[in-house]
Order: structure tokens, then sequence, then C-alpha cells
């Protein structure tokens, strides 16, 4: 359906992107609750969790990258008149292969981490919690490729349900693991890691049983699919990947300093998360219209949904820059009392406030070339952005220079910039293209 009005646009992609905009910040809370408990124990919990996290998340990460593919390609079979629905199996196949690979990377990793000089007090909790994530791939895996499958289908409301009563479950099963009661031991950051291993299976059956409670399916077979998954998947999940290296190996490089830096890039890290959820549940939502669209061959809604939605998540973005540069110490001070991981984090949150406009900015692009299908183009801008630019010059501030943490951040802010210039050329040339077709 073709229409004049921006309500007609902004309604449907928010029809979208508030259920996901509810489940994605449900599901950074789950992380944000584990931030919370680790920093209300000990510093030191914090510091093993972080770098546990940023090196266990990077490999996990390339899986839920590769299964971030499925929604745009089952949603272009609808607007191509196509049957998605018998995907069902394929699509929980291809998940599960993925998990059996991640949880052997995260294993393999664990030995290593007595090799890259870590504060050796750090080091058992580290590696335990590794381990026990590498196990809990499975229940991540599953519920995040069930996610995209209804995702597909415009099912959003029910999944992201089960991620907010997850948050609740989570924070109950912290408090309970990480201090003890009554006769369950005090845990600490293996109990961190218990919580989460439980938290993730919980979601994946309960989308499970929710698929086939809903919907029946015949078992199906296409190998073309999978094909489709890698040739679309492969780009998003390096793209997603070398971002999330760049973020994850300064706490990983800043953490072999002092473990105090580790757990300030966590906590900033959450904090800018949990904002970046907004649109990215737009930008989820764009992938979905505009993939319909370009399926259907109807590039004027194509058009509009993709400017639409890029200004609604800059708009969002800028607002959030506006609160960060605000109350930068009463945000730090949510998850921590310790004074010197207030006096680095403080500082860095300015610098992230302005990242955050064109964070905005860049995921809106990545959802665009996801619905057309374009996904190498995000792969390369990231790449550029972040490892040819953002990883040198933020080692050469933080190391060199002496600016440490910000220093990163720095290298952080110039990718951010040039990538999305990057992009925004490469999607006016498609447009323009695709005008005179």
């Amino acid at each position: 359906m073709t229409n004049n009005s921006y309500k007609y646009y902004i309604k449907e992609l928010l029809n979208i992107a508030l259920p996901i905009i509810m489940g994605n910040l449900g599901f950074i809370l789950i992380g944000a609750g584990d931030v919370l408990i680790a920093g209300r124990h000990s510093t030191d919990t914090l510091a093993a969790i972080s770098i546990a996290t940023a090196i266990s998340n990077c490999i996990m990460t390339f899986g839920i990258g590769l299964i971030a593919s499925v929604s745009p390609i089952l949603s272009n079979f609808r607007g191509e008149k196509k049957s998605a629905k018998k995907y069902f199996f394929p699509t929980i196949r291809f998940a599960m292969i993925l998990a059996v690979i991640t949880m052997v990377l995260v294993l393999a990793c664990v030995p290593a981490i007595d090799w890259l000089n870590f504060d050796q007090k750090l080091v058992p909790d580290i590696k335990d919690y590794m381990i026990i994530t590498a196990f809990s791939t499975f229940g991540a895996y599953l519920h995040a490729a069930l996610k995209e499958y209804l995702q597909a289908f415009e099912i959003v409301l029910f999944p992201n349900l089960v991620t907010v009563f997850c948050v609740f479950l989570n924070i109950a099963l912290n408090i309970l693991l990480v201090f003890g009661w009554g006769p369950v031991p005090a845990l600490g950051a293996i109990g961190l890691a218990i919580a989460s291993f439980t938290v993730r299976y919980v979601m994946g059956f309960a989308l499970l049983i929710y698929c086939f409670r809903e919907m029946s399916f015949r078992d199906y077979e296409d190998k073309s699919y999978y094909k489709s998954l890698l040739h679309v998947g492969l780009p998003i999940s390096l793209a997603v990947l070398v971002e999330f290296v760049a973020f994850n190996i300064t706490a990983i490089l800043m953490g072999r300093i002092s473990g105090v830096y580790a757990a300030a890039q966590n906590l900033v890290c959450t904090l800018t998360t949990i904002s970046f959820m907004v649109p990215l549940a737009i930008s989820n939502a764009i992938a979905v219209k505009v993939g319909f669209a370009n399926g259907a061959g109807n590039y004027f809604d194509l058009k509009k949904y993709a400017k639409i939605g890029t200004f609604l998540c800059v708009a969002f973005m800028t607002f959030s820059a506006v609160i960060f540069a605000s109350f930068p110490d009463v945000l730090v001070g949510l998850f921590t009392k310790d004074p010197v991981l207030i006096k680095i984090g403080i500082p860095v949150l300015y610098v992230m406030a302005v990242f955050q406009i064109f964070d905005g900015l860049q995921v809106a692009l990545a959802g665009i070339f996801k619905g057309i299908k374009k996904t190498k183009i995000v792969l390369i801008s990231n790449f550029v952005g972040y490892w040819l630019i953002s990883i040198p010059a933020g080692s050469l501030l933080a190391f060199h220079f002496g600016y440490n943490l910000i220093g990163f951040w720095y290298g952080l802010l110039s990718a951010a910039i040039i990538l999305c210039c990057m992009m925004i050329l490469m999607l006016r040339v498609y447009f323009k293209r695709m005008t005179s077709a």
C-alpha cells in the first residue's frame, strides 16, 4: 500500500518497533542487571565479568549476526508472495549448528586467559564465567532465531514480553546466586553466569512453545535457504562483529593495565547500549518494511520507510545525547559508588553523548541496507571506520598520549562519523540507480 501521509509510515514502523523496543530494552536490562549486581558485589567482580563478556560475546555476536538475516530474508519472501512459514525448522537447525561452533570457540579461548596478563585475582572468575557462558549458547541462539522468525511475520509482542519478564527473573536469580540466601551459597561472579545461563534457556524454550502452540509446521529442507542466510547474514555478522570487537577490545586492552578500566568500559557500554536499543528496534522495523517493499518492487514505500525511519532513530539519539551530557554523575552513580570508577566514567560519557547521535544514524542506515540485501556495504563501512580508524587512533591516544579510556572513545566517535558518511554516499548511489531503472 502506498500512502503520502508521514503519519502512516511512522505508525507502520512503530507498530513493529514499539514491542521490539520493549523487548530490546528488556534484553539489555538483563545485562544491565548483571552489571548492577556485580558492581554492588565488588569492583573485582565487575571487572572479571567485564573481561569475560568482552571475550565471549565477541564470539557469540558473530552467530547472532548470522541469525539476524532471517527476518529480512523471510520478509522479502513474503513481499514476493512466496511461502515463508515453511522455513521454521531450517531456521532452528541453522541456529543450533551455529551454537555448537560458538560453544567450541568460547571454550577454546578459556586456556588463553592465563597468558593475557590480567590481574591474577580476576583470572579464576573470568575462566569460570566463560565456561558457563559457552554452554548457554544453545538457549541464546534458539531465542534469537525464533525471535527473528516471528519478527518476519510482524509477530513481535509475545517474544518481547518474554524478554521483559526475564529481566525480573534475571535480577532475582542474580541476587539469590551472587549474595546467597538460606541454603543457597554466595557464588559471586559464578552466580551471575548461572543466572544468565538459566534465563537464556527460559527465553528460548518460551518462544519454542509459543510457536508450536500458535502455528503448525511441517519439516522442510531447502539448502538454498541456508545459502541465502549466509549470503545476507555473513556481511551483517561480520559488520556487527567488527563493531562489537572495537568496543570490547577496549575493555580487554585497558583491563591489562587495570581491572577498573575494564569495569568502567563495561559500565559506559551498558549505558549507551540501553539507549541504543530504541534505534536498533526501529532499524529492525526498517529492515522488515524496506525488505517487504523491496520484494514487492514498491520503491516509493521503500524510500519513505528509509527516510522516516532514519529520522526517528537520529531524533531519539539526539535526545538521549542531551540526557547523557546533562546528568553523567547521576547515571554513573546508579551502578557504582567506587570513586575511582566514577572519576574515569564521567568524562567518557561526554564523548559518548556525541557518539550516540552518529550511532543512531548508522544503525538506521544498516537497517535499510539489510532490507535491500546490500549488507556488504555495512561490513565495508564498519571495517574502515572501526578497524582502520577507531582502534589505531584510540590506541595511539590511549597509550602514547596518555588519554587512557577516553582516548579509545575519541577513536570510536571518529569511526562512527566516517562510516555514516560512507553509507550515506552508497545509499544515495543506490537510490539514484533505483530511480533511473
